[in-house]
């Protein structure tokens, strides 16, 4: 079963958290945005939660259930 992958980024003045292009959620900060991520993907698991900084770089990941040790690739 693949794994679902949602992102938190930045949205203007907010943050979104979304998935595959379809946002799921907007919100004022960014630890409101990874709280709700948190749930959505723990909801819908195997998946994977990726937080970006405000310059899109990669800050952290959450991975639950079925994370693949070693990754493909």
């Amino acid at each position: 079963m693949a794994r679902s992958e949602y992102h938190v980024v930045p949205d203007g003045s907010g943050w979104k958290v979304e998935q595959g292009g379809t946002v799921v959620g907007t919100y004022e900060t960014k630890q409101h945005a990874v709280d709700a991520g948190r749930k959505v993907a723990h909801g819908n698991e195997p998946s994977q939660l990726v937080v970006h900084t405000a310059d899109g770089q990669i800050e952290t990941e959450y991975t639950y259930q079925d994370d693949p040790y070693p990754p493909a690739g």
